[in-house]
Formats: structure tokens, sequence, C-alpha cells
């Protein structure tokens, strides 16, 4: 009874936060430089918040943390750390900067956008646009996956509740305030989550004696091939999966539509700076917590629930599992953190599918003849949808787990989407002598290489025969993942020596921008 009091008193107050931000932020989102962009003036923190909440949801601290810290233990902390260096502060260095000029330069304010003005190539833009529409859409299903178990932990009520709560309030401050509304309440979601990872995190090494003795008892857990030690190692069980897991999770946000976004929006050089140490730290503290938090995973082996087999765990399970004997304030403040994480990632994903929809394929088929308040109803409308259509597979999914392809399609977005853009956006933004037939390779390549991943996982496909390197790739979408973006950064360059490139009076204007004289004071540059 405790328990639900606190954390019905908690998500009130949040969820009165949440509607209050988009009502305030309002006339902040009315022509699409606002209502997209928040005028590109957002500071650092708020930019890095929102990098960093539209990077982890509740399916990283349900899902990935259960399932990785089953199979790797404390060494699945790399995944964090990789998150935190790779995907949060080698990305912003490497993209943040060269983004914000170069976007702005070209006037582009989505991905697909900035595709079409750098290569001068509608179609390009066109098929882009298709690719995030058809790809983020179960992509963002799966923010949903895990809230059914956390909230069965204190609230008696059936899953569609929960979901349907989740997709109106989100709708209602995406709606209002857009971009804008989004970043503030991302920046306040960042918070919750922060504290909400360290609480846990005590709360579970106190209730297992502390972490000597916590990594004492996962030491003497035994698994295939291992006496005993293999979860609490340096690299686990099996180094080289481990490994493919953080080239897919820290690399693959490079060519994330909704992550790359957040480049576009920022105000200044020196808030390149600061979001770049925001992000950084906050990547630290919650990814790599929360994986540090499911390396203990195997110590709850008895309370979790199985698949029929008796074996193989429901990953979904172990996380709140862990969390079921803690203290009514922990689990309050979990219920809020997940829902914050789940809330921001999927403000920020329909943000990006509807700005992309609307600017990149309705207004070019119109003619470009919308108005500035058309395109923002019109975004405002493609919003509902997709969060209704998300909430409806989350549904369906849950309704029905013996339908499979949900699930799969979740597993292959986040390949296909880095697979096809990673390697243009990053050889775009660098080399003038990228050319478009090398970025229609990549589209296909990325997508090809993932819908073919999709078919064998769906269709049980015996690949045994394929030979050793297929048969290890196509065994997993993270690994056949991780192929598509590595592939892609090869094939690109590859395809451009080949072919014609783009004329070069073209590129120098497009290219110009990086070269545009600007005053800055001493403390930034020296005479």
């Amino acid at each position: 009874m405790v328990v639900k009091v606190i954390s019905a008193i908690m998500l009130i107050i949040f969820f009165a936060v949440m509607v209050a931000v988009g009502l305030h932020t309002r006339s902040r989102a009315r022509n699409v430089e606002g209502f997209v962009l928040g005028g590109r003036s957002v500071g650092p923190w708020m930019t890095a918040f929102a990098f960093g909440t539209s990077y982890f949801s509740a399916v990283i601290f349900v899902g990935y943390a259960g399932q990785f810290g089953w199979n790797f233990g404390l060494a699945s902390t790399w995944a964090g750390l990789g998150n935190a260096f790779i995907g949060s502060l080698m990305a912003w260095n490497i993209l943040g900067r060269r983004t914000r000029i170069m976007t702005q330069h070209l006037d582009a304010k989505t991905m697909p956008d900035f595709f079409g003005k750098r290569f001068e190539s509608q179609s390009m833009k066109v098929i882009a646009s298709i690719i995030i529409f058809i790809f983020l859409i179960p992509y963002t299903s799966s923010l949903y996956n895990g809230l059914s178990s956390l909230f069965g932990l204190v609230f008696d009520i059936p899953y569609w509740v929960v979901i349907a709560v989740m997709a109106v309030l989100t709708g209602f401050y995406v709606v209002f305030g857009g971009y804008m509304a989004t970043a503030i309440n991302d920046f306040i979601q960042g918070i919750i989550m922060l504290f909400g990872i360290c609480a846990v995190i005590g709360a579970v090494l106190h209730a297992n004696g502390g972490l000597v003795a916590a990594t004492q008892k996962l030491s003497e857990v035994s698994t295939e091939g291992w006496s005993g030690g293999a979860f609490s190692s340096f690299l686990g069980p099996d180094p080289l999966a481990l490994l493919f897991v953080v080239l897919l999770t820290s690399l693959g946000t490079w060519g994330l539509p909704q992550m790359v976004g957040k480049f576009y929006a920022i105000k200044s050089e020196n808030d390149i700076h600061k979001g770049t140490i925001i992000s950084t730290v906050f990547a630290i503290i919650v990814a790599g917590g929360c994986y540090f938090l499911g390396g203990f995973g195997r110590l709850y082996a008895d309370k979790i629930a199985y698949q029929s087999d008796g074996v193989t765990p429901l990953f979904d399970t172990i996380v709140p599992s862990m969390l079921a004997t803690l203290p009514a304030l922990v689990i309050a403040i979990v219920i809020v953190l997940v829902l914050s994480a789940s809330m921001s990632t999927l403000s920020s994903l329909v943000l990006t599918s509807s700005s992309t929809f609307t600017l990149d394929v309705i207004d070019p088929a119109s003619g470009g003849t919308m108005s500035e308040k058309k395109k923002v109803i019109v975004m405002r409308i493609f919003i509902l949808f997709f969060i209704f259509v998300s909430a409806v597979i989350a549904i369906i999914k849950d309704s029905h787990p013996e339908i499979t392809f949900i699930a799969q399609m979740m597993g292959v977005s986040w390949g296909a989407l880095a697979g096809a853009f990673l390697a243009p956006y990053i050889y775009g933004l660098y080399w003038k002598r990228i050319s478009k037939a090398s970025v229609f390779a990549c589209f296909i390549w990325g997508c090809g290489l993932m819908i073919i991943q999709m078919i064998i996982s769906l269709g049980g496909i015996d690949i045994s025969g394929w030979g050793t390197f297929l048969s290890y790739i196509f065994a997993s979408s993270v690994r056949s993942g991780v192929i598509a973006m590595v592939g892609g950064l090869i094939l690109v360059p590859a395809v451009s020596l080949v072919t014609r490139r783009q004329p070069i009076q073209e590129v120098n204007k497009v290219f110009a921008c990086y070269d545009e004289k600007v005053s800055v004071a001493k403390k930034e540059a020296l005479d």
C-alpha cells in the first residue's frame, strides 16, 4: 500500500510537470525552425541531456541490461562505457561542430534534407525519408517494453492503460511545444534518470551485502566452459560477442537521425565543448550504471521467469525481479525513472519521424507550396499518428506473444538505420570526393543486409551450411548490424573512387561554410 501511494504521488507530480512544460513552450513552436530545431538556440545542458535521454530508454534499463548482464556478467559494463566514449564523446567531437555548421549552411532541418541538399538529389531525400519511416515505427514501439513488468510490481492495472497514459502524455507536450518542450522535458527526465540509477544500484548492492560480497557471489556462478568466475571477469565469458554489442550500441548512434538531429540545434561553439563533457558524464552514469546493475542478474536466477525450455530466461523479467524486494521509495523512483527514459526517447523518435515525413515527403509532393503554419499542423498530425501506431503495435505484441515479427523488426531497425546512414553521413561532412552512387549503394547495403537477417530469423532458416563466417554473423541481428555499419564505411569510399563525382563547383560551395572567418575570444583561440 505504501509503495502504491508513494508511486502515485510521484507520477502525478511528474505528469503535471510534463504538461506544464508543453504549455509553457507552445509559443516557441509556431514555425518549422522553432518546432523542429528550437530555433537553433538550445544550450549545452539541454542539448546534452536531450542527446543522452534519446540514447537511453527503458529498453536499455530493462531489456538490454537484463539480457547482456545475464550473458556477460559485469563485463557488460563495457557496453555502457562504449556508449559513453564512442557513442557520446567521439560522436560530439567528430560530428557535432561540422553537423551544426553544414546543416545551417544548407538550411537542412532533417537527415534526409541534409542528404538531398548535400548531394543535390531529391530522390535521395525521399528514399532516406522512407527508410526512416519504415524502420523507426517498430523501434518506437519497442520503447514500451519493460513497462508492464515494472508497473506490475506496484499497480494492478492493465498494460494497455500504461501504454495509453504514456502515449497521450508524450503526444500532448510534443504536439504543443515541439523540440523545445522535448528538450526541457528531456533535461528534467535526465535528472531523474541520473539520481534514479544511482539509487537503484546502491539498493541492489546493499541487498546483496555490498559490492565486494555481491561480486564474490557472482564469481561463484559457473557456466559452460568455465568452472566459475566468468561473470565477474574483466571481459566475461564471450569477449568477441561483447565487442559486437559495444560496437552496435555505441557506433550505431552516429547514423541514427534522432541522435544526429540534436547537433542541428546547438547554439554556439562554447556550447559544443560543454555539451560534449555533460553528455559523456551522463552516459557513463546512466549507461554504465544500467549495464553494471544488469551484470548481477544471475544472482536472481531463482526468481526470474524462463521460456518454455526452462533454460533461457525471459530477459525483460530479470531487472524487475532484482527490484521486487527493494524499499518502497526505491521502487517508486524506478517506475518514474523508466517512464522518464521511455517518454524522452519516444518524444525524440516521433518528432524525428513526423518532421522527416512532412518536410521531406509531403511538402515536396505538394510542390513545395505549403505554408509554415500548415507544415507545423501536418507535423503535429503525424506525431499523433506515429504515437498511436507505436502504441497499438506494443499492445498487440503484449497481447499476442506468439507474434514474433514485431520483435524481430525491432532487432533489425537499429542496424538498418545505422548501416544505411552512418557512412554516407560521416563522409558527407568530411570528404569532397564522395559520390551519389556510393550513398545509394550504402542505402541498399544497410537495409538489404538487415532485411536478409529478418527473413532468416522469422523463417527459422538453417544457415549452418553457409560457412563459418556467415553462420556466425547472421546468427544475431547484433552481429549483422555491426557488419552493416562497418561494411558501409568500406563500401562508400570504394564505390566513390570508381563512380562519377559531384561537380567540384557544387562541392566547393557546400564546403565553403567551413572556411568562413569568424572572430572569437582569445580564450578560444590564440592570435
